[in-house]
């Protein structure tokens, strides 16, 4: 059969997750998980090495690693500040061999999503909060740059197609051309498995982002393949498919119906599909009702203010080794 459960969650580490063992199983994937030790910040490494680790997974060669802060639900300033250091850590960590200090430098942020759509506001919220600098060249030349360690950020929300008319990769290929950047990180909401990872998790990866691919709206790809340079991704899930939220439910519900010698024979019929099979027929019976139907918190809104900030200071601590925002 077919695999297509593991279309529900954009997190490498949801995807690892939906295999048996403890990480070591699945044919050119490394998983390395380990804790912050001064706070409650779980980090997950997630590594698909090979073609043979590419088709498992269903994700392209790279890494993507995973931030997993339960209280970043909270509106605690100082929790929130490790989150940034945690982050900026592990920005510099996949830039690694790149002289991403130097005073030339020139990351474009491209906050993705509809800023009219809270849960896919996150990128444009990011932008809000984002320091650039790069108008202080242009605006006062090279000299205003010697001897600064400064690097150049610029940023842009390219609006989502209905808004345009073009797809992202489009608007980034024409800045790409003008601006010339050493680096695009791209920030995007998208959507997990998880309820509970809603709002508290953090991906970062080096493979780039596929637009929309979370919640099956594929569009062109922004890899560097695609672009030309570097693209880093970094993301949030806000959403999470209905029928990913009752498939979390099924093992719960199959003991419910195995109690009774009425409902047994169900029971026993669902607990006898695998994971994809169960999924699929959930989504049979959900989306002729309901369509495919997504879900987010209620207090989307003032999570999504909150960890825009927490990223946009992850990356001024990454480039600018500062706060001011």
């Amino acid at each position: 059969m077919e695999n297509t459960f593991t279309v529900r969650t954009d997190l490498a580490v949801e995807e690892r997750e939906s295999f048996p063992g403890d990480g070591g199983e699945v044919s050119g994937v490394s998983l390395r998980e380990w804790h912050r030790a001064d706070s409650h910040i779980k980090m997950t490494e997630v590594k698909i090495l090979d073609k043979k680790g590419e088709k498992a997974m269903g994700k392209p060669i790279g890494t993507y690693i995973t931030l997993e802060a339960d209280e970043l639900s909270l509106k605690d300033e100082n929790y929130h500040r490790e989150v940034s250091e945690e982050l900026a850590n592990q920005i510099e960590r996949l830039l690694k061999g790149k002289d991403y200090r130097k005073p030339d430098f020139h990351v474009l942020v491209a906050g993705l999503g509809n800023s009219s759509v809270t849960p896919d506001s996150l990128g444009p919220r990011v932008l809000n909060n984002l320091q650039v600098t790069r108008h202080l060249k242009v605006q006062y030349g090279e000299d205003f740059w010697k001897g600064r360690s400064m690097p150049v950020i610029s940023g842009i929300v390219p609006g989502v197609m209905a808004q345009t008319g073009m797809e992202s990769a489009e608007i980034l290929k024409g800045i790409i051309k003008e601006t010339e950047p050493d680096l695009i990180i791209a920030i995007d909401a998208l959507a997990a498995r998880s309820v509970k990872r809603l709002g508290t998790t953090i991906q970062l990866t080096d493979t780039g982002i596929h637009p929309g691919s979370g919640v099956g709206n594929h569009r062109h790809s922004l890899t560097s393949e695609s672009l030309g340079i570097p693209v880093m991704a970094i993301g949030v899930p806000t959403v999470v498919g209905a029928a990913a939220i009752v498939h979390d439910t099924v093992s719960a519900m199959i003991g419910a119906l195995s109690k009774s010698m009425e409902t047994k024979g169900m029971g026993d019929f669902i607990g006898k599909l695998n994971s994809d099979e169960q999924y699929d027929l959930i989504r049979e019976l959900l989306e002729p009702e309901f369509g495919p139907l997504y879900v987010t918190p209620p207090d989307i809104d003032e999570t999504v203010k909150e960890l825009s900030f927490t990223i946009s200071e992850g990356i001024h601590l990454a480039f600018l080794g500062q706060e001011d925002s």
